[in-house]
């Protein structure tokens, strides 16, 4: 598309009143697509009705004192596009706020950092990919980012994230939803009791997918619907009812029945629930390793190679395997100048099996070492072009 004018050329020439049209609140507000990571991307629609729902709903989870909170006097900068989900709904509870928004254009480290200094900004949101460059950038510079509060979504925040953010004065915690749910579902905040349990306590609990916000039913079932235990231990798929959900797909009756079926929208996502009523995704439905009878989550095994010195990022995926139906397989990238073998990640996976904080069958014969790995649009690790790669 042809460049048309400078923003603010543009703001000057306008008309300084706008006549709102008069549309009733079920109109179709947003459309736009998921990104596609597990699958054909889909069309997801929400009405103006849910799109105000959301906003009230979320600014209400995010207000008040304490851990993980958002109000009047922040300085607002998403490091989230626009269009993955409307920024997580978050640029419109900032307008109800009427705080300063501060938006960066490309998600460039240097850029970042400077907007972030120069701003004075206390409220973000991104995906693990995008933070863990911030903070690698922040050091090399010796930049204080002390006071920033951050909600990491989009993928699962590896506990070696996290503490390496909250080493830095850094308010991390989860958020949790999808294109399909407007998205919010979910926040891991943490209440007085959790803010005085040690750093390791503090760091799982912020990892945690976190409790529904405010209007959000949800469950976790098994394939009959049933509903499982909050035991800590019982994993099942996540359903999920709210007022803002998408009413289906754009176009495709028969994915939307799916998503919808049985009255409740289906995610995707296993997890667990403790008795404390918090959530932990353990796995997508679609990337769940199934190996030797066995369930293997590529979430616990990415969280756990990550702890491994040298190492940036990873991905895990499950391989086809004559014997095992699937095995799971490590795509590896190592930070600048570091030497990490397979064997190295292979016996520290051993130590964890050893522990029981792994099966021994999660352990990987394979490790690939990459220089980078695919990201989505949105800076997702890109699963669905690994497996196109490596499951030939």
């Amino acid at each position: 598309m042809p460049f048309a004018a400078e923003y603010e050329a543009l703001l000057a020439s306008s008309d300084t009143v706008f006549e709102f049209p008069d549309l009733d609140e079920n109109t179709r507000a947003t459309t736009f697509y998921t990104t596609g990571t597990t699958g054909l991307p889909k069309g997801v629609f929400f009405s103006h009705r849910q799109l105000v729902l959301h906003t009230i709903a979320l600014r209400a989870a995010l207000a008040g004192k304490g851990q993980g909170r958002f109000n009047e006097g922040d300085v607002y900068m998403p490091i989230t596009p626009m269009f993955h989900v409307h920024a997580w709904g978050l640029p419109y509870v900032a307008t109800t706020l009427g705080v300063k928004q501060v938006y960066p254009g490309r998600y460039v480290p240097d850029q970042l950092l400077e907007l972030l200094r120069h701003e004075g900004v206390k409220f973000s949101h991104c995906v693990p990919t995008i933070l863990q460059m911030v903070l690698q950038g922040a050091k090399t510079k010796g930049i204080d980012l002390a006071g920033w509060t951050v909600i990491v979504g989009g993928a699962a925040l590896p506990q070696a994230l996290a503490k390496q953010a909250l080493e830095m004065g850094i308010d991390i915690f989860t958020g949790y939803g999808m294109s399909e749910t407007c998205p919010v579902l979910t926040l891991a905040q943490l209440d007085a009791r959790m803010l005085r349990s040690d750093l390791g306590k503090q760091i799982e609990m912020r990892c945690k997918t976190g409790r529904p916000i405010t209007m959000v039913d949800l469950r976790i079932v098994d394939e009959a619907m049933n509903a499982l235990p909050h035991d800590g231990v019982s994993a099942g798929e996540i359903v999920v009812r709210a007022p803002w959900l998408t009413q289906g797909y754009l176009k495709d009756p028969e994915s939307s029945k799916k998503l919808w079926q049985g009255g409740w929208l289906h995610t995707g996502d296993i997890a667990v629930i403790d008795p404390n009523g918090q959530v932990k995704i353990t796995d997508r439905l679609k990337d769940v390793i199934k190996t030797g009878g066995e369930w293997i989550s590529s979430l616990d095994l990415e969280d756990l190679i990550l702890r491994t010195p040298g190492v940036a990022e990873v991905a895990v995926i499950g391989v086809p395997d004559p014997k095992w139906t699937e095995r799971p397989l490590a795509i590896v990238a190592l930070q600048p100048g570091q030497r990490v073998g397979a064997e190295d990640i292979r016996a520290r996976l051993l130590e964890f099996a050893t522990r029981g904080i792994i099966s021994k069958y999660g352990v990987p014969e394979r490790v690939e070492f990459v220089d980078s790995l695919p990201k989505t649009s949105v800076g997702k690790l890109d699963k669905k072009a690994l497996r196109a790669r490596y499951t030939q």
